[in-house]
């Protein structure tokens, strides 16, 4: 039968078909964010008809989504009771003086916990202490951080709790008739995957991560990250008088003046000679240790201070006033809005001192500037409301803030919760979303987590998403799309031996991947890919696991996966440093992956 002959006769098929093709021009675009899309995804195949509400929404009530639910908050409880600190300790040793040395211990180490911890607050716990092992050995942030995220990243695969992805994968392959994956489904290739992986990445560390230095090549100290801020001198500041060229500014404090603002006029460079007068407002680049200490000498004032006093909102530096640095993660509410529309302030009684965004100069007033995903802000709030950050999806908090962890006593009940939660249903016959339920409940009763954070830690973004991504394989199953596309894609596999056939579905998803999310690919990939599992004479589990791997291989561009972008800042990294360290490592899976597949299936 033609295509046009085809789609004149199926109509949900030709919808489908329609419906797919805006939803990846909207993922690659990234007009609206990702979870909206699938919602919209949704919404158009129940109004027109091509699935029913139950079927389109069936996504949202699957065991697996529950199942990740639970995991954001055992996740939570794990590393507030400190069940971490023992890595922590590791990474922190003493005997650890080398970046290979470093690397090795992430990837043995580290790795593995991502099976079991979700990579996402994994690596904004380490981050801190890895950026602070690097000051201490002066030895460049951009050694290490990338190896950090692609280490959690090969972990996450070693079994089913390690990703998100994981969980889809084994709802979609439930809903196409061939049950869900188990808890080690995937271990039997994800532990190879590991070793392979990881010996790749300690190998060729030196070879191929940049040494971008530190914001200033001339100092080591950590808080040599150079932010963009807004200061004002007031009456007394010792700069009244003086000229940028020879003020304390640059003499001393080697602070970059990009922009002048007097009498409601802006000023640009060259500003060297301009002689400073009081209410000058200037728009400033300056590290986070000297920023704190120009606004101690009551050298300048920050502008964002100057606003708390005027609406009687400031926040007093205390005794329980603390200064930090917090990220904007993929998928914050807050990207797309200036600190002045969010009213940040008012929101979550904490004040932005200053903004960083990797090597960009900021040209913007701050409370102007529109936030975007990895930017890092240095807050000052009290610990009350730093705690609230910390259980705040839109905002990942980098530093340790210390008297936080107010269940250091429940540590080894935590750990014994999660262990409880893994052994329970390989030794039983119960569901692995119910001995993660127990697990949450278990948390709760125990006092590892309070009723009130399991919402806060749960992420509704990532919830949404794999919710609604589920309606794409129904559709295309359902409406004979996939069945129409194995019939015209047959001809590419026929004759190849087995390999090169799993190696073209394999680079297929791998190549999808780049442009839409892991999520989105699975569900467009494998209700397709599963077809081919008869003529190649393969278990269709084989297939299942060969599109799971694929979808995983999120090493070639900072927005592959959050963790890349999380480290992507703090390493200063430019967007091909993650392409020349990750193709190596994406082309050896390719090669491997479906060689593992044949050997445990065959």
């Amino acid at each position: 039968m033609s295509l046009i002959a085809f789609f004149s006769e199926n109509h949900d098929a030709l919808i489908t078909v329609l419906v797919l093709s805006l939803s990846i021009f909207l993922f690659i675009r990234n007009t609206i964010v990702p979870e909206l899309t699938g919602l919209l995804t949704v919404a158009i195949f129940i109004v027109t008809g091509v699935l029913t509400p139950q079927k389109a929404l069936s996504g949202f009530g699957s065991p697996s989504l529950i199942t990740l639910m639970g995991l954001f908050s055992i996740s939570s409880a794990l590393v507030k009771s400190g069940s971490l600190d023992r890595v922590r300790e590791l990474l922190a040793s003493e005997s650890i003086k080398t970046s290979k040395r470093f690397i090795t211990l992430l990837a043995f180490v580290v790795a593995p916990i991502s099976g079991i911890v979700p990579n996402t607050p994994l690596v904004a716990s380490l981050l801190p202490l890895v950026e602070g092992w690097c000051i201490k050995r002066n030895i460049a942030p951009s050694k290490v951080l990338l190896p950090l995220s692609f280490a959690v990243l090969l972990g996450g695969t070693i079994t089913l709790l390690g990703s998100s992805v994981n969980l889809l994968v084994s709802d979609i392959s439930e809903q196409l008739g061939y049950g869900s994956l188990e808890l080690f489904s995937v271990t039997a290739i994800g532990v190879p995957v590991w070793l392979i992986g990881t010996t790749y990445l300690v190998l060729v560390s030196d070879k191929l991560l940049p040494d971008r230095g530190f914001s200033n090549p001339l100092s080591n100290n950590i808080n040599l990250n150079n932010y963009c801020t807004e200061v004002t001198i007031p009456q007394d500041s010792k700069l009244v008088g003086q000229s940028l060229r020879n003020s304390r500014l640059q003499r001393r404090f080697d602070v970059d003046v990009i922009q002048l603002q007097r009498n409601g006029k802006t000023i640009l460079p060259p500003l060297a000679d301009r002689k400073i007068e009081p209410d000058d407002r200037l728009l400033i680049r300056v590290t986070r240790s000297d920023l704190l200490r120009l606004e101690q000498e009551r050298t300048i004032l920050l502008a964002e201070k100057m606003g708390s006093y005027k609406n009687n909102i400031f926040i007093n530096s205390s005794e329980g006033t603390k200064t930090f640095e917090s990220l904007l993660p993929a998928g914050s509410t807050l990207a797309g809005a200036s600190l002045r529309e969010l009213r940040f302030r008012q929101r979550y009684n904490a004040t932005v001192l200053a903004l960083r965004r990797g090597q960009q100069t900021i040209q913007e007033r701050l409370g102007q500037c529109i936030l975007r995903a990895g930017d890092v802000l240095l807050v000052q709030a009290p610990l009350d409301s730093i705690r609230g950050l910390q259980s705040s999806n839109d905002l990942l908090v980098l530093d340790q803030v210390e008297d936080d962890l107010p269940v250091l006593r429940k540590k080894p009940i935590a750990i014994a919760i999660a262990l409880f939660m893994i052994i329970l249903p390989s030794i039983t016959n119960i569901p692995l979303v119910g001995s993660v339920l127990l697990a949450v409940i278990a948390m709760v009763i125990f006092g590892c987590l309070r009723p009130s954070e399991i919402k806060r830690s749960i992420r509704l973004d990532v919830l949404l998403l794999l919710g609604s991504l589920s309606s794409f394989s129904v559709a295309i199953q359902s409406s004979g799309l996939a069945d129409l596309i194995v019939v015209h894609l047959k001809f590419l596999l026929d004759g190849l031996p087995i390999y090169f056939a799993l190696l073209v579905i394999f680079l297929f998803t791998v190549f999808i991947t780049q442009f839409i999310s892991n999520a989105a690919s699975v569900a467009l990939i494998l209700p397709v890919a599963i077809q081919f599992a008869s003529t190649l004479e393969i278990a269709p589990n084989a297939i299942i696991l060969l599109v799971l791997f694929a979808a995983s291989q999120s090493y070639l561009t900072p927005m592959g996966y959050q963790t890349n972008l999380m480290v992507y800042g703090p390493g200063r990294y430019k967007f091909l440093d993650i392409a020349k360290y990750g193709l190596g490592l994406t082309i050896i899976m390719s090669v491997f992956i479906p060689l593992l597949i044949i050997l445990n299936f065959k």
